[in-house]
């Protein structure tokens, strides 16, 4: 073995300090500064200021993404200019009025798209204006203003690109773009119109993520007809859209229309994608349901506090995973990422609840379990006999719903027991995984077991036990003949897995008899020397 002739490097060096910022961050610092006029049209200055005096809020939170904090503060002072001319006009027929509150909120507890009613109410605001991209999903407290922000499009460039991919005048095309360039799409639509297309349709936003083009609805532009395409029928339309859509916008659309062409803009938040990028990708997120269907103990991360209806969601969730006779356990979370959900190593997979865009984990690769949409959640939990996905995919918490009730679910039970009477546990089919082909013995926990049970007197009784039963012990226990460990009666798998799995398992155990030992003295004295005991040696 060679001999080291120095010391081994052990830090970065300091010049290295800097090196990783991202260039989105450079290319953004690097972007000249707004004059007024533009701040005031970008941000809708006037708009705004008219919407919050006809509402009489008082105390008002603006929310704005990373990209957008460097212009906050010019922003507050042209709000409150505005505010101010408005408010003297005001007061000239009704008197003097108290003067708004204005506070910035920045680093979101959860996605930027979504409104942080939870900042906001440490403020005590009375309303939330949200700027930038924003997936509209219904707030539960707090009235909130939305503002885009407008960016500019080149009319002609978008017009040629159109005809580039649509040659045909008679073809069957919607044309939809993201949020920040929607104020374009009427031009687009007029200026196609008037270029002799005899089937274009446009699209104005509506704030429901449930239809079927979500938070949009659809615009006839025909003078011959007002009829607009609806459900299936979309399938025999191409959708124009300008801007590349968030992924879990590109999944939803690329399932519902019949082709998709992407018109890329300067300003777009997302990286270039396609039609055929969005085929692969469902491909992918089909893969990584599989590994859920065999999951014993699934996470729900709980990724928001505003989704209206979220704590139903979350109710739902749990039911039909107890249905499935899986363990749940529920995680409240901010801002994802993987060295959080690494902590819980005893869960199988997660699935999140969140918005319809947030919900989906798109660099996903670095997470220690797979996480899903409770969508792609629903479609893991079928058996493999009526599992089929036809290329539909969705997103957010809309749509999930409980299984059947409880009374529905006692008779089900029942007619199963009269049915599987003399059947043992053991005759339950086996379950493989379905990508590594193994055999998987943990993948129903909470399953409901037939035992028999020998009385007094001889007498055999037999009957069906469920493993989550309510207990009145409220400590640890083993289970004598599976070794499975139970808390107030109930099968707890996490437990199971601290009590055989972990190596850490605290600073004292339920299971093993700790010896009392004496108490030693350690060493003394200060860091350039220590003493043991009364000796005097350092």
């Amino acid at each position: 073995m060679t001999e080291l002739s120095s010391a081994p490097v052990l830090s970065t060096p300091a010049e290295h300090l800097f090196e990783h910022a991202s260039p989105d961050s450079q290319t953004k610092a690097k972007a000249p500064r707004k004059t007024a006029d533009e701040l005031r049209q970008i941000y809708e200055v006037a708009r705004t200021a008219r919407e919050l005096r006809m509402g009489k809020w008082k105390t008002i939170a603006l929310q704005f993404p990373d990209t957008m904090l460097v212009d906050a503060p010019r922003l507050v002072q042209a709000l409150k200019d505005e505010l101010t001319a408005l408010r003297k006009e005001e007061e000239e027929s009704s008197g003097p009025e108290q003067i708004e509150k204005i506070f910035i909120l920045a680093d979101t507890s959860y996605s930027a798209c979504c409104v942080d009613e939870v900042a906001a109410e440490h403020a005590d605001a009375q309303v939330v204006v949200h700027y930038g991209r924003s997936c509209l999903s219904p707030t539960s407290r707090l009235p909130v203003i939305y503002v885009f922000t407008e960016h500019r499009l080149n009319l002609d460039e978008t017009v040629e690109a159109f005809e580039r991919e649509y040659p045909g005048k008679d073809a069957n095309v919607v044309i939809m773009a993201d949020v920040t360039y929607q104020s374009h799409v009427p031009a687009v639509a007029s200026r196609l119109v008037s270029e002799g297309y005899t089937n274009i349709y446009s699209t104005a936003i509506t704030h429901d993520p449930t239809n079927i083009l979500p938070n949009r609805k659809i615009v006839s532009h025909s003078a011959s007809s007002d009829s607009t395409p609806e459900g299936d029928s979309l399938k025999e339309y191409s959708l124009f859209h300008i801007s590349t859509p968030p992924t879990a916008l590109l999944l939803a659309l690329s399932s519902r229309v019949g082709s998709l062409y992407i018109h890329d803009t300067p300003n777009s938040p997302f990286p270039s994608s396609s039609s055929l990028s969005a085929g692969r990708l469902l491909g992918r997120r089909y893969a990584k349901l599989l590994s859920l269907s065999t999951a014993g103990i699934i996470g729900i991360l709980v990724n928001t506090l505003s989704v209206s209806n979220y704590l139903c969601s979350v109710d739902a969730l749990r039911k039909r995973i107890a249905a499935a006779n899986k363990k749940s356990y529920t995680v409240v979370v901010g801002k994802l990422n993987p060295a959080k959900l690494a902590n819980f190593a005893e869960i199988d997979g997660w699935v999140v609840v969140g918005c319809w865009e947030s919900s989906l984990v798109e660099d996903d690769a670095g997470f220690f379990r797979p996480v899903v949409t409770p969508f792609e959640l629903e479609v893991a939990l079928m058996g493999d006999g009526e599992r089929v996905w036809g290329g539909s995919w969705w997103g957010g918490i809309e749509g999930v719903k409980a299984p059947v009730g409880k009374d529905e679910e006692k008779e089900v039970v029942e007619g199963k027991e009269e049915e599987d009477e003399d059947s043992e546990e053991e005759s339950a089919p086996p379950e493989f995984d379905l990508r590594t082909g193994r055999l998987i013995s943990t993948s129903r926990p909470m399953r409901v077991r037939k035992v028999k049970e020998e009385r007094e007197g001889g007498e055999v009784k037999e009957g069906l036990v469920e493993e989550n039963r309510n207990g009145t012990n409220g400590a640890l226990a083993l289970r004598p003949k599976a070794e499975l460990a139970m808390v107030n009666g109930v099968v707890s798998p996490g437990a199971e897995f601290l009590r055989s799995q972990r190596t850490w398992q605290g600073l004292g155990s339920d299971y093993t008899e700790e010896e009392s030992t004496a108490i030693e003295e350690g060493r003394r004295g200060v860091a350039r020397g220590y003493t043991v005991g009364d000796s005097e040696k350092r």
